[in-house]
């Protein structure tokens, strides 16, 4: 492919200048800049303390998921109460069927099936983008990254990532599963406690537990002002469990043998919310505690011609290695390869390349 160097979105997100002629056999040779910090190598200043807001509501509505969003978390953190709700029972259960490593073969039969009825039972959100409806007011990502601190299972955390996708956002994600030996310590350090979906936006100074008040701040301060898609908030609590169940044994836990350190630079996953096949993705992601760049690229995303150059494809997901320059466009080469590269051992893969 001949064409020019061309930068990633958002190039402070990514740290690497892409050169579409060097994925050749999926391979990157892009140059290496700065590589990324971790989230806990920017302190926010004592004016962005100053700024920063801590939403907590306590209205009814507000207080259920709150509720329901901790008896989530306790599932997802191993809590120490006799389970007794539904997920609670079924969650451990279906555990045993989708298998608890990453790594082990995979009957992907029924990973594709119960995968695709996810999708189903979210359609229609989180499957394009809104851009060319939202107001003109507000038509680029935000200058720095925003931060969600999240994991794949929580069907809050889903409901957040569905926004993402329609408001074709860039956003760095930090899995946050049960066992967590990194990202967990950062939300309790910055909020407080552990509850998810937690964001961070230091384009305002903006910190924010609530996945309804995400929602409505997204839409809000990246969406031209504009409301929420209808039914994404209301159909959390009807549907949003589906997938969990379906998939409750995948994107909730680490992986005992994950790398215990994470690697210099972020991954980057070209993804939509409700592709069936990202979604495996993503759940080995969190499974590894894998900080990565989500780049949304749902129906009619801007960066569709991105993905495009870049991989001559504009199938999701693509994932992009920048500690090995390596793209992957295959779901099943991608679980492989994360699997294989970022185990726990004396000499992490990405550091043997």
């Amino acid at each position: 492919m001949h064409s020019p160097a061309i930068s990633s979105p958002n190039p402070s997100l990514t740290g690497v200048v892409f050169d579409k002629k060097s994925y050749k056999n999926g391979f990157f040779s892009g140059r290496f800049e700065t590589p990324i910090s971790s989230p806990m190598d920017s302190k926010p200043s004592a004016s962005t303390h100053r700024r920063n807001r801590i939403y907590v509501r306590n209205s009814v509505n507000q207080e259920t998921e709150a509720q329901i969003s901790q008896e989530n978390e306790e599932i997802g953190n191993g809590g120490g109460s006799p389970p007794t709700s539904l997920l609670s029972f079924l969650c451990p259960l279906l555990k045993v069927f989708s298998g608890g490593d990453p790594s082990a073969e995979r009957n992907y039969l029924l990973e594709d099936a119960t995968s695709s009825l996810s999708t189903l039972a979210r359609l229609p959100w989180g499957s394009r983008s809104l851009y060319d409806g939202l107001n003109k007011q507000q038509k680029s990502d935000p200058l720095l990254p925003l931060q969600l601190y999240e994991f794949e299972a929580c069907p809050f955390c889903r409901r957040v990532r569905e926004a993402i996708t329609e408001l074709d956002l860039s956003v760095e994600i930090f899995p946050c599963p049960k066992g967590s030996v990194r990202h967990r310590a950062v939300v309790r350090e910055l909020g407080g406690r552990e509850q998810f979906p937690f964001l961070v936006d230091s384009n305002t100074g903006t910190s924010m537990y609530e996945s309804s008040d995400i929602v409505k701040y997204l839409f809000q301060q990246y969406g031209g002002k504009s409301s929420p898609s209808f039914g994404i908030l209301e159909s959390t609590l009807l549907t949003g469990w589906v997938p969990t169940i379906l998939r409750a044994g995948r994107g909730m836990t680490l992986w005992e043998n994950s790398t215990k350190e994470p690697p210099p630079c972020k991954l980057e996953l070209f993804s939509y919310e409700n592709n069936p096949y990202a979604r495996i993705v993503r759940e080995v992601l969190c499974e590894l505690e894998l900080p990565y760049i989500l780049q949304s690229v749902g129906q009619g995303s801007t960066r569709e011609e991105l993905l495009y150059e870049i991989s001559g494809s504009k199938e999701v997901p693509y994932l992009v290695d920048h500690n090995t320059g390596r793209g992957i466009g295959d779901y099943k080469k991608i679980v492989s390869y994360l699997c294989e590269m970022y185990i726990s051992k004396s000499t992490p893969g990405y550091l043997q390349q």
